[in-house]
């Protein structure tokens, strides 16, 4: 049964200064809560209307009202946990870095979070606007990937214009990626979705990169960021 205290808590963390307050977040459906059980993370509390087998201090049985009560989600998935936010680690230097600036939809960053799992992204640094990587629509969009990627929240123009790694922004104006000569380790920034990249941080970029356009008409304003994100990355691949 679920108490009081318990109810308020995770309504809590649906807001980011409630998350930062009490250092947790929120993960829903079975599929995602076993992939984060077999990480590192510390599981603070799960909810479940299937026992897990798990520690019982840590597992609550609810009936499926109390989850649909509880729940962030249209349609409840079996389950709810909370985990501990973890602490971030340094930025390791030594491989390509993906960077967002003020990237702000959950969706397209909870997808980057997967694709730079995909790719191998050890670090994914953003701007301190973008979205919270702990916002649970984030969640829900990593399916898992949150664990094995290292985000960090910094002054991203500052981190670029005293880095010595090579960086590459995204631009629609940009030199053909397909082909450009990519490198193995350097920082690649994706802009906002609707400005693109910060003018402050586009006059410190050396290397301009863009994916053509191949249609006939070539009429569609840009790709989805996420989706370039995509592109971009299997072409850095392709370099190593």
């Amino acid at each position: 049964m679920l108490s009081k205290s318990q109810i308020k808590l995770i309504a809590s963390l649906k807001q980011k200064k409630y998350r930062l307050k009490h250092g947790f977040f929120v993960v829903e459906g079975v599929k995602t809560i076993k992939e984060l059980l077999k990480s590192n993370l510390e599981l603070h509390m799960l909810f479940t209307v299937e026992t897990f087998n798990i520690n019982a201090k840590t597992e609550v049985l609810i009936t499926e009202r109390e989850l649909k009560q509880i729940s962030f989600l249209t349609t409840p998935n079996k389950a709810m946990a909370i985990f501990k936010i973890p602490k971030v680690k340094p930025i390791d230097k030594k491989n390509l870095i993906v960077a967002l600036d003020d990237v702000r939809d959950p969706g397209n960053l909870g997808t980057i979070i997967r694709l730079c799992d995909w790719f191998g992204i050890k670090d994914l640094i953003c701007s301190k606007a973008t979205v919270d990587c702990y916002n649970p629509k984030v969640i829900q969009a990593t399916m898992g990937s949150i664990t094995r990627v290292n985000i960090s929240y910094i002054d991203l123009l500052d981190f670029i214009t005293h880095t010595e790694l090579p960086v590459f922004g995204a631009f629609m104006n940009g030199e053909n990626v397909y082909q450009k000569r990519l490198l193995k380790k350097g920082v690649l920034i994706m802009g906002n979705e609707a400005n693109g990249i910060s003018k402050d941080l586009e006059a410190l970029i050396k290397e301009r990169i863009a994916i053509p356009r191949f249609g006939d008409l070539k009429t569609t304003e840009s790709l989805n960021v996420a989706t370039a994100t995509a592109i971009l990355l299997s072409e850095f691949s392709r370099s190593y």
